[in-house]
């Protein structure tokens, strides 16, 4: 995680390897910047599975629930197409920038 030049915005980047393995860790994670204005780094992410797009929706409906402000950017054309192929389309994900 790298702070951006505003210290209330977080970046918070995604592994490689979002598998059921790394589910918890990611649901953790998120959980510990609940409340704070975050992006979410999908620059680095080759595969994504159903437990972490579980984890991302979930953390969309709790950040919107804030009313605190969560983005998603540079979504990968690995992660674009795991997002596809389980019925989610890209704008459905980097939609969900909340209000801040």
């Amino acid at each position: 995680m790298t702070p951006q030049s505003d210290p209330s915005q977080r970046i918070f980047e995604l592994p490689a390897v979002l598998d059921f393995r790394a589910a918890t860790p990611l649901a953790e994670a998120l959980l510990a910047l609940r409340g704070t204005a975050l992006t979410i780094d999908a620059s680095r992410v080759e595969r994504i599975g159903g437990q972490c797009l579980q984890v991302l929706l979930s953390a969309q409906k709790t950040w919107s629930a804030d009313d605190a402000a969560l983005s998603f950017t540079n979504l990968t054309p690995a992660l674009v197409e795991g997002l596809r192929l389980m019925g989610i389309a890209e704008a459905d994900l980097a939609r969900e920038e909340m209000a801040q």
